[in-house]
């Protein structure tokens, strides 16, 4: 009989020891879950910047935008918004598309080429294929190995498994108290933005001709001036 009962203690024992580091994991995963009591999450992860933008106003390719961080997270942007249905592009996508899929609600992650290489490119890969609103691209000429984006935030990385990555992803992946479309679709239509064949990457800096931050910035939007090719807002 006294065997029988040590036998279950340590049962138990194992199951709990088994069990203790999941709950842990669980618990420690839902702090960075959006809630009434907690709607940005991403306010206790240690380095993340965040900038308060209104919505941003529309522009038409080829114009650019003079954003003010890189990568952007928020303001104007192309009124055709880049494919986030866990899309993972091989080659640098056009700035203006991607921060439009940031004010839909999805996390942009990027990465610089020449930093980040062998399995840490299939990582990034795999948090983003299939899942819903999150897209990744390579962007060249970062100050950091990885960059992950959402409208407003932006966190900046050394290392594709750091946890920060995930929480990151948690609270802010349409967060519906951070972006100002909550409830805008990710997939795009014919003839708005082909995922196949994005519009290209430009690096070289905006001319004097570029949409200025306070069209849609940390400032409130302004009428466009007539003539112009800032759109009115229409999703």
């Amino acid at each position: 009989m006294i065997g029988a009962v040590a036998v279950i203690m340590a049962l138990i024992g194992v199951i709990a020891y088994t069990l203790a580091p999941k709950v842990a994991d669980r618990a420690e995963a839902q702090q960075y879950v959006p809630s009434a009591d907690n709607p940005d999450p991403s306010t206790a992860i240690d380095g993340v910047e965040k900038i308060d933008y209104p919505a941003g106003t529309h522009v038409q390719a080829p114009q650019r935008v003079a954003y003010d961080q890189s990568p952007p997270m928020g303001g104007p942007h192309d009124q055709y918004w880049a494919t986030c249905t866990g899309t993972i592009y091989p080659e640098p996508i056009r700035s203006e598309n991607a921060v439009h899929s940031l004010e839909h609600g999805a996390v942009w992650i990027t990465y610089d080429p020449q930093q980040v290489a062998g399995d840490e490119v299939p990582t990034l890969q795999a948090l983003v294929d299939g899942q819903p609103y999150t897209l990744l691209s390579p962007y060249p000429g970062l100050s950091s190995a990885i960059s992950v984006q959402s409208w407003g935030h932006r966190l900046a990385l050394d290392d594709s498994e750091d946890d920060r990555l995930d929480q990151f992803i948690t609270a802010l992946r349409r967060n519906p108290n951070t972006h100002p479309e909550a409830g805008a679709t990710c997939s795009t239509t014919p003839g708005s933005f082909d995922p196949s064949s994005p519009p290209p990457f430009d690096a070289s800096p905006p001319g004097p001709d570029a949409v200025p931050m306070a069209a849609g910035g940390q400032s409130a939007p302004t009428a466009p001036a007539v003539g112009s090719n800032l759109q009115p807002r229409n999703g």
